[in-house]
């Protein structure tokens, strides 16, 4: 059996910029330019400044990051923001040792504290049900594009969710801008 690297899960410091992006690029492979360039946009944006990127961190540096920021529900009452984990990144060599599982758990535990109710993603549908992820179809939920297949559109609902928040996930301007709709690694 492989030995774990003991890792520590934490929010992002000031100086890990291009650690960050060297993780994104080598996880996501030839299409790394494309979400690298999708998450510094995010954090430039207002959705992304008021968000949460944390990083998992073997003691030699960082091996894996993942970024929730902020989107919105068009829900019948009102609109309500929600956050959108996008992108997820564990660097090649460390894959396979539940690193991005503890990834997703502490973000969407931030997320919580945040007081969001919601966090959405675009994600393989093998991967993410085991971390408390469901279609977001079966919750009353429309993906912001017909690009996303329905089984890869999936939501996990947090304590500060209500029954009335259902309806369309309206993602920021800067996943339109980028073209990153549908855009799955």
């Amino acid at each position: 059996m492989e030995q774990r690297t003991p890792t520590e899960i934490r929010r992002e410091q000031p100086g890990e910029r291009d650690a960050v992006g060297q993780v994104i690029r080598a996880a996501f492979g030839t299409d790394g330019e494309q979400v690298a360039a999708l998450e510094a946009a995010l954090r430039a944006d207002r959705c992304g400044r008021d968000g949460c990127s944390l990083v998992a961190d073997t003691g030699d540096g960082v091996v894996g990051q993942v970024l929730i920021t902020r989107s919105w529900l068009d829900a019948p009452r009102e609109l309500v923001e929600v956050g959108v984990l996008s992108p997820l990144a564990v660097a090649p060599d460390h894959q396979r040792r539940a690193i991005g599982a503890a990834l997703v758990r502490s973000a969407l535990a931030a997320a919580a504290d945040l007081g969001l109710p919601a966090v959405f993603l675009e994600g393989d549908p093998g991967y993410y049900p085991r971390l408390g992820f469901v279609p977001g179809g079966t919750r009353g939920f429309t993906a912001p594009s017909v690009r996303i297949p329905p089984a890869a559109f999936q939501v996990v609902t947090l304590p500060a969710h209500r029954d009335w928040m259902t309806g369309a996930l309206v993602y920021a301007d800067v996943f339109w801008e980028l073209d990153c709709v549908g855009l799955r690694g």
